[in-house]
């Protein structure tokens, strides 16, 4: 796809992270498979019911523009879920909780990336006049930091502690 408007990329950018949202999906249901912590695990499946919700918002808003939210391969979240796979999956780590306090590193790095997808959607649909669309990618911001707070609780609230 040719970008030349602002519009173009908002396109792109939606696409692009309907993808990099497919993937945390699949890498998030693995992260929640290896943790040992019950709060963490919980946490966890809110995140993948929180991703489930995110891909089908954006599902909705391409739809609007007429466009295939799958035409994008999210390269930059292919190489956080390697990341996650290697560090997290795949490690060998003793210790139930140094495993969990990476599996929240790796977790809030899929976020992170999240956050800065939904932070830029919004700001390119409210220059852009697309006032529901900027609503719910809004929302969608909202609870992908809301998700974050609750990572950074769990591992300062006893984890990183128990890790060390």
């Amino acid at each position: 796809m040719t970008m030349n408007t602002l519009k173009d990329l908002y396109i792109d950018q939606l696409q692009d992270l309907w993808s990099a949202n497919t993937q945390a999906l699949d890498a998030t249901v693995k992260l929640g498979r290896a943790a040992t912590d019950e709060n963490l695990s919980k946490a966890l499946i809110a995140g993948v019911n929180g991703l489930q919700d995110g891909i089908q918002k954006i599902e909705e808003v391409c739809n609007r523009h007429g466009v295939n939210p799958s035409n994008e391969h999210c390269l930059g979240m292919q190489g956080i879920v390697d990341e996650a796979k290697a560090h997290a999956l795949d490690a060998e780590i003793s210790d139930d909780n140094v495993r969990d306090a990476v599996i929240i590193t790796q977790y809030q790095r899929m976020v992170h990336y999240g956050i800065a997808g939904y932070g830029c959607l919004v700001a390119f649909a409210n220059r852009l006049g697309e006032d529901g669309d900027a609503a719910i990618l809004q929302d969608c911001l909202d609870h992908t930091y809301s998700g974050d707070r609750t990572m950074t609780d769990i591992a300062t609230g006893g984890i990183n502690k128990a890790a060390a």
